[in-house]
């Protein structure tokens, strides 16, 4: 993680101008996703003026809290990629770092197989793909036919082995249509909320399209490049993530703790409408909540800042820099799946012992659910919080795939992801169990994994930075994910700060 850093060596600036200057410099940043709380605090930590403004009640974007029955418990992200250790950084230098914890042993299962069975998922693969066909537990969901078919990947020729950008098209050639459509497609549908078909496969894996063409085989490369990474003490793509005791809003909880040490203005309820600059400074519009009375309106006022940092959707993001950024309107937005998670508060003595490790994830297309995650069983800050209750959050919603979900309302939507989760599950669970619940709806930006999205995240980015006096930091333009979305805006806001400090 970045702190002060001095500037180029080329620099003139004494420290005593260098102070002074940042005490004059204003920073406006527009959400309070942790993009924008990164973003902000790196800002403020040099002594810049630092106003962060978020449009809704609460701050944290895709990172919420809800207590169920006080059950206090989170309602989007719980959890961070440990990938890079960018995150467990940032919560290390926030005094987090005995609230820090690991999932529990027990494996996710898959459900949704032909006859509507479920089993275990495969151990020892990467993104699903198997190292060896044959593995009891590989057979157990593709079949003899299944694993007879992926072993002709052992024995094609070199010369048709070439470089696949698809992660699907690759998998279906080498090993055929069940690996990828029981093996492959529930991970990358899980994790990306998108078709295998649809994954850049050396952004999801890299190093697996290299070791195809070295080794000569898909399953080979495989086992070569777990081999490899376990050597060198690197993790395979996978899910290696950590959570906090309490749950993920603790993080929103001491940024926003520490901006309040550090002087920055914090607000909430207050919409940022317009964006323009003259190229030297920047006007702010916003719109003011409210008062108590029901006479009293909202009203606009105007904001002026040296520099903005945009750290919204990123629908919001290109209305909002319409002006100032042409060519982000004109460019074509990324698709962006609504995801919509359904928390189960349950009386359900019958999922104590955990019937299908700590989650499930589905083929796609055999369930109206894409995932569950039993939590009281994956997380044990959890099973302290509930007693002698469970919970349970099913997923609901993928790339394409708007949720089934979206067109409900709160009860009949809780009441569908209680019938999923017996389903999932394997347990009968009757209305009466269910003693709270929650629906949460997220526009998930497009996965940093899908074909085509660096090189339009690329030209996003270089359009706003050519921008003086802005930066835009989020989702969108890092990629989905803690682990991708915090050091991309302590990058970003870096530049800015030393374009603004030392230029």
């Amino acid at each position: 993680m970045s702190s002060e850093r001095p500037g180029p060596a080329s620099s003139s600036v004494e420290p005593a101008d260098l102070a002074a200057r940042a005490a004059r410099t204003h920073v406006v940043v527009v959400g309070g996703g942790v993009g924008g709380l990164v973003a902000a605090r790196e800002c403020a930590k040099v002594g810049m003026r630092v106003t962060l403004l978020e449009a809704a009640d609460d701050l944290g974007g895709v990172i919420r809290r809800v207590d169920l029955d006080g059950v206090v418990l989170d309602a989007g992200a719980e959890s961070y990629a440990t990938k890079g250790g960018y995150v467990r950084a940032l919560v290390d230098d926030l005094g987090l770092t005995d609230r820090v914890v690991t999932p529990q042993a027990g494996g996710a299962w898959l459900a949704g197989l032909p006859g509507g069975g479920a089993a275990p998922l495969p151990v020892g693969g990467i993104l699903g793909i198997p190292g060896n066909p044959f593995q009891d537990d590989v057979r157990r969901i593709i079949g003899w036919s299944g694993a007879w078919r992926a072993y002709l990947d052992r024995v094609r020729p070199p010369l048709t082995i070439g470089h696949q950008l698809s992660l699907g098209r690759l998998v279906a050639s080498r090993m055929g249509e069940k690996v990828r459509d029981r093996l492959v497609a529930p991970v990358t549908t899980g994790v990306y909320s998108a078709s295998p078909d649809d994954i850049d496969i050396d952004v999801a894996a890299p190093g697996l399209n290299a070791a195809l063409t070295r080794v000569g085989s898909l399953s080979g490369a495989v086992l070569a490049l777990r081999g490899e990474n376990a050597a060198a003490g690197a993790k395979t793509p996978g899910a290696a993530v950590e959570g906090l005791v309490g749950g993920m809003s603790a993080l929103v909880d001491a940024l926003a703790a520490d901006l309040e040490e550090l002087g920055a203005t914090v607000r909430t309820a207050v919409a940022v409408r317009r964006l323009a600059t003259d190229g030297t400074g920047w006007r702010v519009v916003v719109e003011e909540p409210a008062g108590d009375t029901d006479e009293e309106e909202s009203s606009e006022t105007e904001i002026a800042a040296d520099a903005v940092i945009v750290a919204t959707s990123e629908q919001v993001a290109r209305e909002l820099l319409a002006e100032a950024v042409p060519a982000l309107a004109a460019a074509e937005p990324a698709p962006s799946p609504e995801i919509e998670i359904v928390t189960l508060l349950l009386d359900a003595p019958a999922l104590r012992t955990p019937p299908r490790g700590t989650g499930v994830l589905t083929v796609p297309h055999s369930h109206t659910a894409k995932a569950l995650t039993h939590s009281t069983a994956k997380w044990a800050w959890v099973r302290e919080a509930a007693g002698d209750r469970e919970v349970v959050r099913v997923s609901f919603g993928a790339q394409g795939e708007p949720a089934v979900t979206a067109s409900m309302d709160d009860e009949a939507a809780i009441d569908l992801a209680r019938r999923e989760a017996s389903t999932l599950l394997g347990v009968p669970l009757t209305a009466d169990q269910v003693l709270a619940g929650h629906r949460g709806r997220f526009v998930q930006a497009q996965p940093a994994s899908i074909i085509g999205s660096g090189e339009r995240r690329t030209a996003a980015r270089e359009a706003v930075q050519a921008v003086p006096g802005l930066a835009a930091v989020g989702a969108w333009l890092a990629g989905t994910g803690l682990a991708q979305v915090v050091p991309d805006a302590t990058g970003e806001a870096d530049r800015l700060r030393r374009a603004l400090l030392w230029d």
